[in-house]
């Protein structure tokens, strides 16, 4: 199946009409366990929590379409984020980038600090400063790109061979992404990460995480400890993903054309002080294209910008992103209220910043929903 385009793998990859019926779509193993002909005679499954059918089918499509060996599917996104610390054993020191998912940060500072890890912070669009924080033992660089929320874009093939020749392994959450426009494995990582609430279900209907990569005994480990501690999607949820998956090229291309449509719009409105999108023609061969997401920061201040999330009505105010309807908020308030003020700061990441993820909608219907939201401004 590999050697099929991208759009093939994702409907067809991992997945096979089911045997017993012919049915087509893969169907959901609701079912907690497996009956065994004889004790330790089995099909290949025995406890749900270790292994289902639909999940596995889920795994198999999300390994082709990052280019990987191995998907392991988790229960969320941090849950997948957990497994890998975990991994890492206390006293691990991980290098990551200063503009992440708050979430993230408060998994390090919170709960990981607390289990004798460390972490430092460096801006991964700065090679000096990464190759910098390398120098000293690293057991792994954590790197998002684009960034979240000032979407900047890490060169990963360079970032990925400083790590290489200091035999530190790098992760990247490619969740902002998604496999249709960068494929971080191809470009020297050894692990990738998505929260699969996002882009890859598509559709504000699920939460669950994964983690892909080559590496036979890292992968193994990852299997254990998702067994042993438990952080597994539903075989629903691994059946929306599944289903998800089969337009994700689609709607990936309708969320590139719209974003890039209120880019050059917004760029033009003179309330807006700076727009924020993802340069992808800055390394070839990286990132195809600029994604869903945009960030703006508007000329008044942190109320302006509040009032702003609060005036529009296609872009519903919330957290998250990635559905195929826009979403607006306010992230120092919301997804990134748990990182420090100063760390925010430190990033150049100011309080007044807005994010938006881009949906599949009417693009002249979005930017009239933004047009009358700064109107409302006065």
């Amino acid at each position: 199946m590999n050697e099929h385009r991208f759009g093939t793998r994702a409907i067809h990859a991992g997945q096979a009409p089911d045997p017993t019926t012919g049915a087509i779509m893969t169907p959901i193993y609701q079912t907690s366990t497996y009956v065994q002909e004889a004790p330790a005679k089995h099909k290949g499954y025995v406890y749900a929590r270790g292994d289902n059918p639909t999940r596995r089918a889920l795994e198999g499509c999300l390994a082709s379409l990052e280019g990987g060996k191995h998907a392991i599917a988790t229960g969320s996104g941090l849950a997948a984020s957990t497994i890998v610390l975990t991994d890492l054993g206390s006293g691990a020191r991980v290098v990551a980038g200063n503009d992440l998912y708050g979430g993230t940060y408060r998994l390090f500072e919170r709960v990981f600090r607390k289990l004798g890890q460390t972490f430092e912070y460096v801006d991964s669009t700065d090679l000096d400063q990464v190759a910098a924080a390398l120098a000293r033992k690293a057991d792994l660089l954590w790197l998002e790109s684009p960034t979240n929320p000032l979407l900047r874009v890490t060169d990963l093939r360079f970032a990925a061979s400083l790590a290489r020749e200091r035999g530190v392994p790098v992760l990247v959450d490619n969740t902002f992404a998604s496999p249709y426009l960068q494929r971080p494995l191809a470009l020297g990582a050894d692990v990738v990460l998505h929260s699969m609430t996002k882009y890859l279900g598509g559709h504000s209907d699920l939460i669950g995480g994964c983690l892909c990569l080559s590496d036979d005994a890292r992968a193994a480990r990852y299997r254990f400890l998702v067994n042993a501690t438990g952080p597994v999607p539903a075989p629903l949820d691994s059946f929306l993903v599944l289903r998800g998956l089969k337009t994700l090229h689609v709607r990936m291309d309708r969320h590139c054309d719209n974003a890039e449509a209120l880019v050059a719009w917004l760029g033009r409105q003179p309330r807006v002080k700076r727009v924020y999108y993802p340069d992808a023609a800055r390394y070839p061969g990286q990132m195809a294209r600029g994604g869903g997401m945009v960030s703006l920061e508007l000329d008044g201040g942190v109320e302006e910008a509040k009032r702003f999330c609060a005036s529009t009505r296609l872009f519903s105010l919330a957290e998250s992103l990635g559905g195929v309807e826009s979403l607006i908020e306010h992230p120092a308030s919301m997804t990134h209220a748990s990182i420090p003020a100063e760390e925010r700061r430190k990033a150049g990441f100011f309080d007044g910043l807005v994010r938006l993820s881009v949906g599949i909608e009417d693009p002249d219907d979005l930017r009239e929903d933004l047009a009358a939201a700064l109107t409302a401004l006065g």
